[in-house]
């Protein structure tokens, strides 16, 4: 009889579960769609600006070109340099995943009793997409760069930016709802 009531207690959580993320991915993916150019240009105004600290540029312009793709200018600073390095970057390239990740959060509010572990996955996908612009630009910069001569060839340095923008790009944004889930699992009380 007690196996039969934890079977339909399970059942009804699980139906709980799949509701919730059926309607949060819908509700997310709306919303989603709406503020994409917003939150993307936040994000590559943070990431530009860090990327700063790394390379000798300065900014020229941060544009929206279209509604899905940001405009970012740089100018060398080495040797009173003329030419302006342009980038585009496709938002849909870092944020496709988002309603997904969303539906997966919302998927766990059943289960967690601290509801602040929510915020910290939030911030924890807001630093991933701030990485991600970091790791474009600084691979993309780099390789201009040294190509153009304003940076002296360095293998190793060329390396990591290659390395950093590849994990990013192949593992982490592709993982991303998969990671904040298990994130969510492992932190629960």
């Amino acid at each position: 009889m007690q196996e039969f009531k934890e079977k339909e207690l399970l059942k009804k959580q699980i139906l709980k579960t799949c509701i919730i993320f059926v309607i949060s991915f819908l509700i997310s993916l709306i919303i989603w769609l709406n503020i994409k150019a917003i939150y993307g240009k936040i994000v590559t105004n943070i990431a530009t600006h860090i990327v700063l600290i790394f390379k000798e540029v300065k900014i020229e312009n941060i544009s929206i070109k279209e509604k899905d793709i940001i405009k970012v200018s740089f100018v060398p600073e080495r040797y009173k340099a003329d030419i302006v390095i342009d980038m585009s970057i496709i938002t849909s390239t870092y944020t496709f995943n988002v309603p997904l990740t969303f539906s997966i959060i919302a998927s766990f509010y059943l289960f967690l009793r601290k509801k602040r572990i929510f915020l910290e996955v939030i911030i924890i996908l807001f630093i991933i997409h701030i990485l991600y612009v970091i790791s474009f630009e600084g691979e993309k910069l780099t390789r201009v760069m040294i190509e153009r001569g304003y940076e002296d060839m360095n293998n190793i340095k060329l390396f990591i930016w290659q390395f950093f923008w590849s994990f990013m790009d192949n593992m982490v944004i592709r993982f991303e709802p998969f990671l904040i889930g298990a994130y969510l699992y492992f932190r629960k009380d």
